[in-house]
């Protein structure tokens, strides 16, 4: 077993975004305060103290911003006003208060790639090919048989390019064709994009987490994107046949976001975090973290569409970001607004809440930020969405083959028994799902072995650990079911043990008279892990 490196000094001041748990909110599933069926500032606000009382350092708030809900708010309408289905601008504000009062931060999505197409810059943009706004979008003439510029394919199915007679030329969306894509390599809309974020640091926000930032820039030339390899995997996407090349992951991208982190430095103590998919994301991931002028961390997919959690899955995830000069901080979820229900994906019924509780400790146990998908502490599951009930555009578009990501943004039950299990006093925008309902926050509050009592715990844990907090990680073991994990910081030395499958394994520390468990799930017993059951041993000696 390696001694301690890479000692913290006793002391060191840490910055309050390392190694923090984040509780993502999405609006319009947490909490309805005035009975529309949709969930709201004032509900956040209402439902606060829940969340404090899971020991979280931060809210992340999906967006809220003025916009046709197209995509559920990642289409905006009007960066610096909320929607009204979600309350007011004074909301915010009372929402940011009892936050402050509770002592959680505050972190909100920014949306840079594209607008709605009902933005008013848009509506200018589109006007005419001579207006002060003309070249803010990503505007193409057409071939000369009147087909679109390249071959670009939208990632939602279809041309990612759009005929717009105004203009007589196409507009460019990656997303649905009410998204058009913001020019970011224009001086101009990277500045108005400053002051976009300028308007909610002045607002008292933490930071951001910023979406889809690598679909942020495209090729200028517009060169076509090569075919996909061949593959046995089923497409059900027209850009799933095509390498995005060239419609994403421009190299000026760390540029602009080095203006926004020297934005962001002048403000105290606040947070950056970038959304990262694709088939490159370590490499843009630790691109745009690199040093200390761009963001502070990023926020990647290797376990949010992962069919199974294996422990060789953790080993690769982890590997890619070594505790060294010069690596970037990452940050993890399981689950959120985009994914299915991690309980839904990684086990069967009869073994769902040993996973859930597994699943937390291990989510505990990485080093990085953690996020927490809100009902994830409930262990809540995907709802299966008839197709008449459904409202995600992705999933009514590429139907039945895409499942829906409606499925995992389902109601927050608050109380079994009451109309709308305390989520709402009219119709829930999305249905609950029996089984989810039975799951209550106040069902889980009288049961001091549930999952939110024992995710409060872990959290605690965390929090009270400098090892797992800010320490080192090292994969000791990563073989068939089990998977051991060192984290290491100048005060304590931790070994945490996991046995992924449903059958006992034989482990204990080596010299096990030199450690003792001090949290745990499942089945401990005399050097022996239960299926389903984890643990954490610190050093004593």
């Amino acid at each position: 077993m390696s001694e301690p490196q890479r000692a913290v000094a006793p002391g060191a001041k840490h910055e309050w975004w390392r190694g923090a748990v984040i509780y993502q909110i999405y609006p319009r599933s947490f909490a309805d305060a005035n009975g529309d069926g949709i969930g709201d500032l004032a509900g956040i606000t209402a439902r606060l103290d829940h969340v404090a009382s899971l020991g979280v350092d931060a809210i992340w708030l999906s967006p809220f911003f003025a916009s046709p809900m197209k995509d559920f708010g990642y289409d905006v309408s009007d960066y610096r006003a909320v929607d009204p289905i979600f309350g007011t601008l004074d909301d915010f504000d009372a929402l940011i208060a009892r936050a402050r009062d509770l002592g959680l931060k505050v972190i909100i999505d920014q949306v840079y790639a594209h607008t709605s197409d009902k933005h008013d810059w848009f509506a200018e943009s589109r006007a005419n090919r001579e207006n002060s706004r003309a070249e803010w979008y990503v505007w193409a003439d057409p071939k000369p048989d009147g087909t679109p510029p390249n071959n670009w394919q939208s990632v939602f199915g279809g041309p990612a390019w759009t005929w717009d007679a105004r203009r007589g030329q196409y507009y460019m969306h990656n997303f649905l064709s009410s998204q058009p894509q913001l020019n970011v390599h224009l001086p101009a809309v990277q500045d108005a994009l400053v002051d976009v974020a300028r308007f909610w640091l002045d607002r008292g926000v933490d930071g951001f987490r910023i979406d889809a930032i690598n679909f942020a820039m495209f090729d200028p030339e517009l060169r076509d994107n090569p075919p996909a390899p061949a593959s046995n995997r089923p497409r059900s996407r027209s850009s799933e046949f095509q390498i995005a090349k060239h419609n994403m992951s421009h190299p000026d991208i760390p540029v602009f976001l080095e203006r926004m982190r020297a934005l962001t430095d002048s403000y105290p103590d606040r947070f950056t975090v970038a959304e990262v998919g694709g088939n490159h994301a370590e490499a843009e991931m630790k691109a745009f973290t690199q040093g200390n002028a761009r963001l502070n961390s990023a926020y990647g997919f290797n376990f949010l569409y992962a069919p199974h959690l294996t422990p060789a899955l953790v080993r690769e995830a982890m590997e890619e970001w070594p505790d060294d000069v010069g690596t970037g901080w990452p940050s993890w979820a399981f689950e959120n607004h985009d994914a299915p229900r991690a309980v839904s994906r990684w086990t069967t019924p009869e073994h769902r809440d040993a996973f859930a509780r597994l699943k937390m400790l291990l989510l505990m146990c990485l080093r990085g930020n953690v996020f927490v998908y809100y009902g994830e502490e409930l262990g809540l599951d995907q709802v299966e969405i008839a197709f008449d009930e459904l409202q995600d555009p992705e999933a009514i578009a590429n139907w039945p083959l895409t499942l829906s990501r409606d499925g995992a943004r389902t109601p927050m039950p608050w109380a079994r028994d009451e109309v709308g299990a305390g989520f709402t006093t009219g119709r829930p925008w999305l249905p609950l799902g029996v089984a989810n309902r039975a799951r209550a926050v106040d069902v889980q509050e009288g049961d001091a072995d549930s999952l939110l009592h024992l995710t409060r715990r872990l959290i605690a844990f965390r929090g009270d650990s400098p090892g797992l907090r800010w320490g080192s990680a090292r994969v000791v073991t990563a073989e068939g079911d089990l998977l051991v994990i060192e984290r290491i910081e100048a005060r304590e030395h931790l070994l945490c043990a996991f046995n992924f499958g449903s059958t006992p394994l034989d482990w204990s520390p080596p010299q096990p008279d030199r450690w003792r468990v001090v949290e745990s799930v499942g089945t401990i017993d005399c050097g022996k892990i239960g299926g389903l059951s984890g643990l954490v041993a610190r050093r004593v000696a």
